[in-house]
């Protein structure tokens, strides 16, 4: 018996047959692309590594620089020792402190980031010279600006405490306000500047009006983002935060040269 073309029954059963192929194609080819998809991620993550402490150079192999030259510890936040068993370039940072049982949840008090938790285990990556040794370290960082979380990158030197740059590579902040955050100009301004005071605690901050240089503890500051007060607050949360008892601190304390 020819089927009726124009019945609601025929239009109805071959809308179910499209959806259900396209749907076939379409998770056929997330599925396939998820490799690719995984590695262009931890390209990019590499690229930002090197960017951040002036390794990076257009068309470049980025894989190859940085096999050579930086290695990606995952560490204890809590101890600040290297763990071990875990695949330093599959490991999520941001990621595990979104899931139970992988973070630790942070009170009010301590939540100056704005973050909520953070993970148990973090990324550290040791960047050395071609003989080996030790030049900088890179931190990744979050904190709540504005309107986003904003995502870092932090060199130090080997020293633990003295600046050597910093990268924004993800944000939603406001453009030509908050988001100058990932202008170059303005974080030439970290370069040389310190982390720690001479007690030991983060004094990192983004202040109002300038930084006037002759002034005790401008080496703990940069200019805020001018009409970005809140952004500015939360980049100065983010870095006092991060290099605190609760973040990078136990670590610098082991093995930094400072």
């Amino acid at each position: 018996m020819a089927l009726n073309k124009e019945s609601r029954s025929y239009i109805f059963t071959m809308a179910v047959v499209l959806c259900i192929a396209c749907s076939i194609v379409v998770s056929g080819a997330a599925v396939s692309l998820r490799s690719q998809q995984e590695k262009n991620q931890l390209l990019d993550q590499r690229a930002n590594v090197l960017n951040v402490v002036g390794l990076y150079r257009k068309g470049m192999d980025v894989n190859e620089t940085f096999n050579e030259r930086i290695e990606t510890k995952v560490i204890d936040l809590d101890t600040g020792e290297e763990v071990s068993g875990v695949d330093p370039a599959a490991y999520d940072m941001f990621k595990a402190a979104k899931q139970s049982g992988s973070n630790v949840t942070l009170s009010s008090e301590q939540d100056i980031a704005g973050i909520g938790s953070i993970p148990k285990k973090a990324i550290v990556y040791v960047v050395r010279d071609p003989q080996g040794e030790v030049l900088n370290y890179v931190f990744p960082v979050a904190g709540y600006g504005l309107w986003s979380t904003m995502y870092a990158y932090v060199a130090v030197q080997a020293d633990g405490n003295t600046i050597d740059g910093i990268t924004f590579y993800d944000h939603g902040e406001t453009p030509g306000l908050g988001g100058e955050i990932s202008n170059p100009k303005w974080q030439q301004q970290w370069d040389g500047k310190e982390i720690y005071n001479e007690d030991g605690e983060p004094s990192f901050r983004l202040v109002k009006g300038g930084v006037e240089p002759q002034k005790p503890g401008s080496e703990h500051k940069v200019d805020a983002l001018s009409g970005a007060t809140l952004t500015s607050n939360g980049v100065t949360n983010l870095m006092q935060f991060w290099f605190s008892d609760m973040g990078y601190k136990s670590f610098i304390e082991r093995h930094a040269r400072g």
